[in-house]
């Protein structure tokens, strides 16, 4: 079996360059169309749009059943080919008739999605040319999942980098065609304006999902189309992924509802819809470079305790993936609080309304993570009953946060939002953890609470010290040089990082915290310095 901690570091270093490009990405699409606004979040909501059918393919169907059942199938004569290249027809076609369904009803999305006003068209046509991501998105999930059920999970974190210098690339020539922070007559955009923007965006989605087609000769698979479906247990598959689905209509209904309140506060200098994407696009940064990658590596091999009823190595394992993020999650949770107003300067001029959001998001930073790891392992335990039951509180408790919100002042409710979210999630992570203890009959609970002590001690510290360290900072230019220009905002950060990872690190070791040399491993394998064993 592959070393997990080459697999993570491998994985994170892909999703390093992705989220370094992803943040190229955001960053022009601000230089380009503004930060706040009525048109900037018609494109944000028109852009998101596709997201909410792809979370339910990708986090419903995906996630939820197809790894078991690709590790299953491994055990056939013939390795699973034939039932692989079943399952990638079947997914072609129900992606591409909701792909069909999506676009016809784009009209629709953008009303439930709360845009009104004159810019209701163009949000139109930016979602006619946005909704075909739908099939794109969900035939990357499933390619991806293939690949990293035969254990070559390269290819699908790196996929994403093609997808950012697409989009890139279609910023640049919009900007040079029609210049920087262009808005004008939403009415007279004419139709290239539109696909340059809108369309880039797409084009870059079906490249990303497309080349992992050529990773598939690696894993020795070929392709093809094959429609005979009897005989592929859909049944039992469709009976896992019903719950799931049904948690998935809870969560989308929820996010729906909440960009529908973003939209209500769209204006000039207030946070918006877009606020709230960009801002959870710095959240998910360690998120995705350091959960996603722990746990990547993690969920095929907790797959295979369950299948061979391993259950003593999957709590062991369930363990090591929960303590390893907690470590790395809780500090970066204190480095982003702290400087959650410059990170939001170095996109835009309104950092204050955007960095408050990001400040409410990043309070169920370690919970949101915790939880998806529980959920990866129930998925991988075969319950997908579990995850609905506690979802649904979870939507709940949104929907009733929302409607607090809509009762804000206008420029507040964004924030609220943020921490509605934060609130629910760390509920959904508390009973997502009673579930599984109860699904296992015991979870290692004792060591896991002594890694949170441990880090939440050393990040307080950590952040006391960064606070210091930004307020000499900010002396240097009368009070404002961590948030003067972009450039000092991304100094300030650096700066303050490195001494807070410092005590950070120097806490850790005081309290004589095990699972630093572990982390510490992974990250000399990182750099290629050591050979990391399981």
């Amino acid at each position: 079996m592959a070393s997990i901690g080459r697999a993570t570091a491998f994985l994170a270093s892909g999703t390093i360059v992705s989220r370094a490009l992803g943040f190229g990405r955001q960053w022009l699409l601000v230089q380009a169309i503004g930060a706040t606004g009525f048109v900037t979040d018609a494109f944000n909501t028109a852009n998101s749009a596709p997201n909410t059918v792809y979370a339910i393919i990708s986090q419903g169907i995906l996630n939820a059943v197809l790894i078991p059942q690709l590790v299953r199938a491994a055990k056939h004569s013939d390795g699973g080919r034939a039932y692989i290249n079943k399952l990638v027809t079947l997914g072609i076609c129900v992606f591409a008739f909701l792909t069909v369904i999506a676009t016809l009803l784009a009209p629709q999305f953008m009303y439930i999605f709360g845009i009104r006003g004159p810019e209701t068209q163009l949000a139109i046509a930016f979602a006619y040319w946005s909704m075909p991501q739908v099939f794109f998105y969900g035939l990357y999930s499933l390619l991806g999942e293939v690949l990293n059920a035969r254990k070559s999970f390269g290819p699908f974190t790196w996929s994403p980098v093609l997808n950012n210098i697409v989009s890139i690339a279609s910023l640049a020539v919009f900007m040079w065609a029609y210049g920087p922070h262009t808005v004008g007559d939403t009415s007279a955009w004419p139709p290239l304006k539109i696909f340059i923007l809108a369309g880039g965006a797409t084009i870059g989605i079906a490249a990303q999902a497309l080349i992992l087609f050529l990773a598939w000769r690696r894993v020795g698979l070929s392709f093809r189309l094959d429609f005979r479906w009897r005989g592929m247990q859909l049944r039992d598959v469709g009976r896992a992924a019903g719950w799931t689905f049904a948690m998935l209509v809870c969560t989308q209904l929820a996010g729906a509802f909440e960009t529908f309140v973003a939209n209500s506060a769209s204006g000039a200098h207030r946070a918006g819809s877009q606020a709230l994407s960009t801002t959870w696009l710095i959240f998910m940064l360690p998120y995705s470079i350091i959960a996603v990658s722990i746990v990547t590596a993690y969920f095929t091999r907790m797959a295979e305790d369950a299948r061979d009823a391993r259950y003593d190595a999957f709590k062991a394992d369930y363990s090591a993936a929960v303590r390893s993020n907690v470590l790395l999650i809780t500090f970066c949770s204190a480095v982003l609080i702290l400087t959650a107003f410059s990170f939001s300067r170095v996109f835009t001029a309104d950092w204050f309304a955007y960095g408050v959001v990001l400040i409410g998001f990043l309070l169920g930073l370690v919970p949101s993570v915790v939880g998806f790891v529980t959920l990866r392992a129930l998925y991988s335990l075969g319950d997908t009953r579990s995850p609905f039951f506690y979802t649904l509180v979870q939507s709940s408790l949104v929907v009733i946060g929302l409607l607090i919100c809509l009762r804000l002042p206008l420029d507040v409710r964004v924030a609220a939002i943020a921490v509605t979210v934060s609130i629910a999630g760390s509920v959904q992570a508390s009973l997502a953890m009673y579930f599984l203890r109860r699904r296992l009959r015991g979870l290692d609970i004792r060591n896991i609470v002594q890694t949170l002590v441990r880090s939440f001690i050393a990040a307080l510290i950590s952040f006391a010290v960064g606070v210091v360290v930004m307020l000499l900072l900010s002396l240097i230019d009368g009070g404002r040089f961590t948030v003067a220009t972009p450039l000092t905002a991304i100094v300030s950060m650096a700066v303050a990082g490195l001494i807070m990872l410092a005590v950070y690190i120097a806490i850790l070791r005081a309290l004589r915290t095990p699972e630093l040399a572990d982390v510490w491993a992974i990250a000399r394998a990182r750099l290629g310095r050591s050979r990391v064993t399981e």
